[in-house]
């Protein structure tokens, strides 16, 4: 039967595929499609994982019938008897054999995706004890997968899909390999999200998460169709089926009708035709009709992204999030030559064009590790994260600053602070930063210029702007946590997405007083959040008497469309009107 989730939409774009169920815990398991010729090995891996966790519970098993009653208590017996029983069950060994022949998974992820769907098995349980040896199940499953770590095939790592020579026999294995799959899941973080790129899934849908959570904002620089905060749809789309993820309007169809079917078919060969026209304006002069010089600029997330932002077109690296570099590391943070190396292959991938790298900005929604979200506060996102972190840890911090300044010597890097709101942080951050070209002096390596940049993300910093340009070369407007904060409301949070409001006038006389005190100064400002990818706002930010905007590189061609449309000049008294009214979203609308 076909029904609609309703979620939000975070990434534009169409995508039809089948769901692929993937429990948060479990998101770092390595999803690839393997060739068929691979496929008994695949069987055999599984065989042998499941069979060393057999042979550990007897091996325990043993160790249990030699003690007392008091040092073995019957309820330990009776778990290991389960859990013997869960691992010789035919459903669980036959699913997984049929991921990997008829749909050719690697054996991790048909050993996952054949758990996903037990489990469902025992959500659907009326007796409560039953329903319960679910987290029995998912225990000995992981106790398989880690079992299968030391016997991964060379393709472990791998998250492309295999080149294979096609056969008349393996037509049917050939058809499977090639259909899209829509990745479904609770919650991904940030790392997880990294995980994905340029992998075999073509759209994914969470339970949770809001516009500008970075899980989101990763979407996007993926340029896949996303919709989050779709609350149950991990929980009512099964695995395998038919889903249509609508990452405009922020609808998640599953077991579409053909008719259904056939209109978003349509609606996916147009956005694909209407992506095609704007490539043709790679090499277009951002200028608007009035002869307003534009600045569009890249977000970035590793060095590797630097291709994109070239091909888009972009003319420097306005926001370089180098905590990129940090996460899913388990706690082995990145050294100094390893940032270093980083941050120089982000230079040499732009070709000579400035690169804006944020220094490390770990805490609230981007933890370094999925393990170590931060649950011992009520509120992580007003606590030790971004810059607050770095001073708290100073060595970790003057690593970067090193590794940031000897890439310097290579070419024009700017460096940005995020989540500035007291002097003494500014003061600090300077101190900290002269320290490492000391340390640099000391042992003879070369370094280069930055220019020093600070982020307008908490409102406090966007009322003291006097002391920010003082101490500043530039400054990056981060609408994101700006808004956030002003509106006090967690962008993350599904249930208040609603409240979240770029054109809340509070916001907006931050946003315009910024860059009005900036233009007056001859200070260089930008917008790197999401308000500068988004085409809704272009004209407002424009008339604004904003030049410079940063934002991920599938973004970049639309939002020239808009600049080449408009003449900043007429804009002007129109944004005024916005920043006046007291009802600015029906002024922006009229």
């Amino acid at each position: 039967m076909s029904f609609s989730i309703h979620g939000l939409a975070v990434a534009r774009g169409i995508a039809v595929g089948r769901a692929v169920l993937v429990a948060s815990s479990r998101v770092n398991v390595a999803h690839y499609f393997i060739a068929e010729d691979q496929v008994p090995a695949e069987i055999d891996r599984v065989r042998v994982g499941r069979n060393a966790v057999i042979d550990e519970i007897h091996r325990l098993q043993r160790t249990i019938s030699l003690m007392g009653p008091k040092e073995a208590p019957h309820e330990l017996t009776a778990l290991m008897d389960v859990h013997l029983m869960l691992l010789q069950d035919e459903e669980l060994i036959q699913g997984v054999k049929h991921w990997i022949e008829e749909r050719l998974y690697n054996a991790e992820w048909a050993l996952t995706t054949q758990l996903e769907v037990i489990a469902r098995q025992f959500d659907e349980m009326e007796d409560e004890y039953l329903r319960e040896r679910k987290a029995d199940l998912e225990q000995i499953t992981e106790k398989v997968l880690a079992a299968m770590q030391g016997l991964a095939s060379p393709m472990a790592t791998a998250t492309l899909r295999p080149t294979r020579k096609a056969s008349a026999s393996d037509s049917a294995s050939e058809a499977a390999a090639d259909t899209p799959l829509i990745l479904i899941a609770h919650d991904l973080s940030p790392a997880d999200m990294l995980q994905f790129k340029q992998s075999v899934f073509a759209g994914f849908v969470t339970d949770v998460g809001g516009r500008t959570s970075h899980t989101a904002i990763v979407a996007r620089s993926m340029d896949i169709p996303a919709v989050v905060g779709a609350r149950l749809s991990s929980h009512l789309i099964r695995q395998d089926d038919w889903v249509i993820v609508d990452g405009d309007a922020g609808i998640v169809i599953v077991d579409p009708s053909p008719i259904v079917l056939a209109e978003y078919e349509f609606k996916q060969r147009q956005g694909e035709i209407d992506r095609g026209r704007l490539t043709r304006l790679r090499h277009t002069p951002a200028v608007t009709l009035d002869g307003q010089k534009v600045e569009l600029l890249a977000n970035i997330e590793m060095p590797e992204d630097a291709a994109a932002a070239v091909s888009a077109g972009a003319v420097g690296v306005g926001l370089f999030r180098s905590e990129f570099l940090f996460m899913g590391r388990q706690g082995r943070l990145p050294d100094e030559d390893e940032q270093y190396l980083a941050y120089r292959n982000a230079l040499e991938g732009m070709a000579g064009l400035p690169v804006t790298i944020r220094t490390v900005d770990i805490g609230s929604d981007k933890p370094l590790d999925k393990s170590s979200k931060d649950e011992t506060h009520l509120n992580p996102a007003l606590g030790l994260r971004a810059i607050r972190w770095c001073l708290a840890d100073p060595d970790m911090f003057l690593t970067q600053l090193r590794a940031i300044l000897r890439a310097a010597a290579f070419g024009r890097i700017n460096l940005l602070v995020p989540m500035l709101a007291h002097v003494t942080e500014i003061r600090q951050t300077l101190e900290l930063l002269d320290r490492a070209r000391a340390q640099l002096d000391e042992r003879g390596m070369v370094y280069g210029p930055l220019k020093l940049g600070a982020m307008i993300e908490i409102p406090a910093a966007a009322l003291m702007l006097d002391v920010f340009l003082k101490y500043f070369d530039f400054l990056s407007i981060g609408t994101n946590d700006l808004i956030q904060y002003t509106l006090a409301i967690d962008r993350a949070d599904e249930s208040v997405a609603h409240l979240y409001d770029p054109l809340h006038p509070a916001v907006l006389h931050l946003v315009a007083d910024t860059i009005a005190r900036c233009n007056a100064c001859s200070k260089d400002v930008s917008v790197c959040g999401e308000m500068a990818g988004d085409v809704t706002f272009t004209r407002l930010l424009l008339g604004l008497g904003l030049r410079s905007f940063s934002m991920h590189p599938s973004q970049i061609l639309a939002v020239k469309h808009e600049v080449l449309r408009a003449d900043a000049g007429k804009l002007a008294s129109w944004a005024q009107a916005v920043l006046t009214s007291e009802d600015p979203a029906a002024t922006f609308a009229g």
